[in-house]
């Protein structure tokens, strides 16, 4: 290219990002957590491709479809970057009919062509974490496991029944329809969905004004106990089968001990078409969007000659703007999951295989994890290495690289994370800024003299002046992977004592999350 400048903007795509520095230290952490509670109750992990064939995709999202990437024709395939992790895992479920039973987490991309908020976590590329239990077992034995997982993760759960339409007199043949206009409560208030009910889905408004009545309750058991005495539900055979459900699932949940973290909510309905039974969605305080509440004054009674001339009403933001500043947009749902019996049917003509799984939003988790530690003085670093070896010497210093490199290998192969300056000659001024600038709290310090009489001088960085030990002690070079080993583990016991470490506070803020446990907050398909 030359001297020739670029025909374009060099940016990431809109929904998109680039990942470094201390945002992937608090990622990887987010992912390690939620894995290691995936293991700890005995998934396996699988992969599958990042786009599938169209028809895979189409006719499972309901109004969502139009989000999916359709991409263009590369061979004589049409296909679509896959929507959720979901879908995936049911295709390959049917097309491995010997597997009748699994416990599986996968983690990976997916893509929606959603209008973005992206300091909220709300990407048109982003991870989620799935957990899904497939197999025939006994009622709602792994539907209370899935909201132990999610308390293991980071604490409480919110849940809904989808069967209340038919109470209401909803036709049949409309409730995904109605479902996915009730899912906009969070965004909306009740006069707006209702209306979208009414005009727009054809729904009286009798039967809409049924569904309010019930979709502004939540609670646990008294909410079964107050369902139990309405005749309009004890006539509904569906309705009270559920009930006797959710009844059992509080007696597992009382099990797990997770029932007061949980909450029976009415109003909760996703809109994704596959789901079939109890569903859940997490939100907590961090993610919730102001309330759908009008607060608009009423009209000024001064009657000044010379009224400001009315303020324009603020346009509607393009579909590609970032709505990160919008006061308006929450962060969503973090984790969101449910029942789906008869996904995998739809794929193979052989007995269903029933399903239930949560799928954790990691980007949604990243932003309020990140939001609350940016309140707080947080230790986090860039890089996990513990030691920086580095050399200094006076006139004719020959900058010692190889012995520094056979220091870092000693500590390698020790498994003890190290780093060393690339430069044949660094100053030390660069060196002990290079190691401050990355957190790392040991150096290994090489001088002409020492290496000559086979030791070096550990040093832990950031002491205070006159600590006895702010210059470092000298140790043998036989000894100084005990000594390192030592002092990190003393560091180690010094942090589970005290403030903790920069993992650790990802961890804590994490499980801090609180969730709203009576007002309908929840936010979009986003997880």
């Amino acid at each position: 290219m030359g001297k020739d400048k670029l025909s374009y903007q060099l940016k990431t795509p809109k929904g998109t990002k680039d990942w470094e520095g201390i945002d992937m230290v608090i990622r990887d952490q987010i992912f390690n957590t939620i894995t290691s509670v995936f293991k700890r109750h005995g998934a396996v992990t699988i992969d599958t491709p990042v786009f599938e064939l169209r028809q895979i995709l189409s006719g499972k999202y309901g109004e969502d479809s139009k989000l999916i990437y359709d991409l263009a024709d590369q061979g004589g395939e049409l296909c679509s970057l896959r929507y959720d992790l979901t879908v995936p895992f049911a295709r390959w479920l049917a097309m491995n009919p010997s597997i009748q039973s699994i416990k599986r987490y996968h983690i990976a991309k997916v893509y929606r062509r959603d209008q973005p908020a992206m300091t909220k976590g709300r990407m048109r590329e982003f991870y989620q974490c799935d957990f899904d239990v497939a197999g025939a077992y006994d009622r709602m034995v792994p539907d209370a496991e899935i909201i132990r997982i999610v308390c293991e993760v980071f604490g409480k759960g919110g849940l809904v029944l989808d069967g209340i339409f038919e109470v209401c007199g909803v036709p049949k043949e409309k409730i995904r329809t109605i479902s996915s206009a009730v899912d906009k409560l969070d965004k909306l208030p009740w006069e707006e969905v209702k209306k979208e009910m009414v005009e727009e889905k054809g729904l009286s408004e009798e039967v809409a004004d049924k569904i309010w009545e019930f979709v502004q309750m939540r609670g646990a058991r008294d909410i079964l106990d107050t369902l139990r005495q309405d005749p309009r539900v004890t006539s509904n055979e569906s309705l009270i089968s559920g009930l006797q459900d959710m009844d059992l699932l509080f007696t597992y949940l009382e099990a797990f001990d997770v029932l007061p973290h949980v909450e029976f909510n009415l109003s909760l309905a996703r809109g994704l078409d596959y789901y079939t039974g109890v569903i859940y969605e997490v939100v907590t305080e961090g993610s919730a969007p102001p309330s759908t509440t009008s607060t608009k004054k009423p009209p000024s009674t001064n009657h000044n000659h010379n009224p400001k001339p009315p303020r324009k009403e603020k346009s509607a933001p393009e579909f590609d703007e970032d709505r990160s500043n919008d006061p308006s947009v929450g962060v969503g749902s973090i984790a969101a999951g449910g029942r789906y019996d008869e996904l995998v049917g739809m794929f193979s003509g052989k007995a269903q295989i029933p399903c239930v799984g949560i799928s954790f939003g990691v980007d949604r988790i990243f932003s309020i994890t990140k939001s609350r530690l940016n309140t707080t003085t947080s230790t986090l670093r860039p890089t996990e290495v513990d030691v920086y070896v580095m050399a200094f010497g006076g006139k004719g210093f020959t900058g010692l690289l190889k012995e520094r490199m056979q220091v870092a290998k000693t500590l390698w192969d020790a498994g003890i994370k190290a780093e060393f300056s690339y430069k044949e000659k660094p100053k030390l001024g660069a060196q002990f800024k290079k190691a401050e600038e990355s957190g790392i709290p040991f150096a290994v310090i090489l001088g002409e003299e020492e290496v000559g009489r086979g030791e070096v001088r550990v040093k832990e960085m950031g002491l205070e002046e006159g600590h006895g030990e702010k210059d470092g002690v000298v140790v043998k070079m036989e000894g100084l992977v005990g000594e390192v080993r030592g002092r990190l583990e003393r560091k180690r016991r010094e942090r589970e004592g005290g403030d903790g470490d920069g993992e650790g506070e990802v961890v804590d803020s994490m499980r801090e999350l609180k969730v709203e446990d009576r007002e309908r907050k929840t936010g979009d398909d986003g997880v």
